[in-house]
C-alpha cells in the first residue's frame, strides 16, 4: 500500500501562486499516477487534476484549467500541483490520491485513499 503526505499549502493573496507536493512511500514499486482533490468548508470533495503513471496523460477540472499544472518528478515518487492566479474560491484542503488508470477520469472511485491534506487559503 502507498502512503501519501501532502505539503506546500499556505495563505496567499488572490493572484498569487503555490506549489503543492505529494510524496509517496511504501509500495512505490508499482506504476501509479496521482490525482488532486480539494474540499472547501461545507462542500464535498472536488476533483482538481490528475496525471497517469507515465506522465503522458493529464486531466484538469474546468475551473482550474489554464491556472493549475500537475506534474511528477523523475524519480516518480513525488507529484506536484503548481497553482497560479489563485482565487478566493480555490480556498480548500487539498488532498492527493493514487490512481492506476492509464487515462485517469475525474470520478472519485478511480482513486485510492487520500493523504491527510494541506490547507490552501486565498484572500481577496
Amino acid at each position: 500500500q502507498v502512503q501519501l503526505v501532502e505539503s506546500g499549502g499556505g495563505s496567499v493573496q488572490a493572484g498569487g501562486s503555490l506549489r503543492l507536493s505529494c510524496t509517496a512511500s511504501g509500495r512505490t514499486s508499482l506504476s501509479y499516477g496521482m490525482g488532486w482533490f480539494r474540499q472547501a468548508p461545507g462542500k464535498d470533495h472536488e476533483f482538481v487534476a490528475a496525471i497517469n503513471w507515465s506522465g503522458g496523460v493529464t486531466v484538469y477540472a474546468d475551473v482550474v484549467k489554464g491556472r493549475f499544472t500537475i506534474s511528477k518528478d523523475n524519480a516518480k515518487t513525488t507529484y506536484f500541483l503548481q497553482m497560479s492566479s489563485l482565487k478566493p474560491e480555490d480556498t480548500a484542503v487539498y488532498y492527493c490520491a493514487v490512481t492506476y488508470a492509464v487515462s485517469p477520469q475525474p470520478q472519485r472511485s478511480n482513486f485510492g485513499t487520500f493523504g491527510p491534506g494541506t490547507q490552501v487559503t486565498v484572500s481577496s
